[in-house]
């Protein structure tokens, strides 16, 4: 494998970079004493920066040129997100519109819906939050109650409630799975929604986390009206079309883990601060598997950028790397946490919020027993574990729930 860039590689290396350069000093500050504290402030000048971004190519380089990409390959994405992150400067506030639910809306959704929403999208006009999970539905996202029913008129009729939503507190739509049918076994009686945020019944609270944010939402639809044409990918297709959703997700999960700075390197330079950890032979060793296993991911990454530069779609597989380097820089944070002892976790720290943020990671893009499972009934081949819901239509699985409490 050689993973020097090509001469076409290096010199859209080299655009971006100079790019960045150039235009770095318009680009928010997010750290250190002249950093931003206000939250619409702070939202505000991402976005603006997103916009730029855009406008020069270096959001949704996927993207086909149509909707305002670049129409290059996944490798060019990387590139830029590389030379972001060496920059120093934020990258686009909308990773989960651009990167998740614009591909599924590119993939599944109308001309309509396409040629209305992509654009906003990409430019930051427009922010998006992805509306899957719920109290009862988590890793077993099949099981959503969130309630659509379609009226008379072709309007739907939404009811329920989604929870642990990212970015909903500012977002302009979401993309939302719901039930459509309930005489169906549960994989088949879903459908998948965009909704305005800003609609009459949705309600949007924040849940406080360890870090002290409100990152997170919990968000209740009270018989929202959505349009006839608010569906995407069609009536009764929603769990194809969230799979597409969860797999992009999965892959910038795992991808993008390095740019969130969970690397080897930047853990052992944490750890070198203190003499005596330097010398200590199981921090060394400890060390020692946690860069073992991030060098095994980013390399598992290389393979994937392979596939999809090949025109292929990467399987379960990918949910691996999302598994490996949360556990991995997990660990890591615990390991510093023991080198450096209180200060780790104090507020000047760089890794408090880390160490506070990635337990949380741990359920994003699916928990690590749900993947564990996929991947081993998929990937390894290994007898699936049995489903008693098989087959058997969701409402009379609810039925029986109540029945048995």
């Amino acid at each position: 494998m050689d993973l020097d860039d090509t001469p076409e590689q290096a010199a859209h290396r080299a655009k971006v970079r100079a790019w960045l350069e150039e235009n770095k000093p318009q680009a928010p500050v997010l750290t250190g004493p002249d950093a931003l504290t206000d939250e619409d402030e702070i939202v505000a000048a991402r976005r603006a920066w997103q916009g730029k971004l855009a406008e020069a190519g270096l959001a949704g380089v996927t993207w086909p040129k149509e909707f305002g990409g670049q129409g290059l390959g996944p490798i060019e994405q990387v590139i830029c997100n590389q030379e972001i992150a060496k920059a120093g400067v934020p990258g686009i506030l909308d990773a989960i519109g651009v990167g998740m639910l614009g591909p599924t809306i590119i993939a599944h959704g109308s001309d309509e819906q396409k040629g209305r929403y992509l654009g906003p999208m990409l430019h930051g006009d427009e922010v998006w939050c992805q509306l899957f999970s719920e109290p009862a539905a988590g890793s077993d996202l099949a099981a959503v109650q969130t309630r659509a029913r379609q009226a008379q008129d072709g309007t739907w009729r939404l009811s329920g409630q989604k929870v642990w939503t990212t970015n909903a507190q500012f977002s302009s739509y979401g993309l939302l799975l719901a039930r459509t049918d309930a005489d169906v076994p549960k994989h088949k009686g879903l459908t998948m929604f965009i909704v305005p945020m800003d609609a009459p019944g949705v309600t949007v609270r924040g849940l406080r986390q360890i870090s002290g944010e409100a990152e997170f939402n919990e968000v209740f639809f009270d018989d929202v009206e959505l349009a006839a044409d608010a569906t995407v990918g069609g009536v009764g297709n929603g769990w194809g079309t969230a799979l597409t959703t969860l797999m992009f997700e999965r892959v910038t999960i795992g991808l993008g883990g390095e740019g969130l700075g969970y690397n080897s390197v930047r853990f052992a330079k944490g750890i070198a601060s203190d003499e005596h950890a330097r010398r200590d032979s199981e921090v060394r060793k400890q060390l020692g598997e946690i860069a073992s296993e991030l060098l095994a991911v980013r390399f598992t990454g290389y393979r994937t950028l392979t596939a999809l530069q090949r025109g292929q779609i990467p399987g379960p597989e990918a949910g691996l790397a999302k598994v490996t380097i949360v556990n991995g820089a997990i660990k890591a944070g615990e390991l510093i946490a023991d080198v450096q002892g209180p200060d780790a976790l104090g507020t000047s720290s760089e890794w408090a919020y880390m160490i506070s943020f990635l337990p949380g990671l741990k359920s994003a893009g699916g928990t690590e027993e749900i993947l564990r499972n996929t991947i081993g009934e998929r990937v390894l081949g290994l007898p699936p574990e049995p489903r008693l819901d098989k087959g058997i239509p969701f409402s009379e699985l609810r039925s029986k729930e109540g029945a048995a409490a």
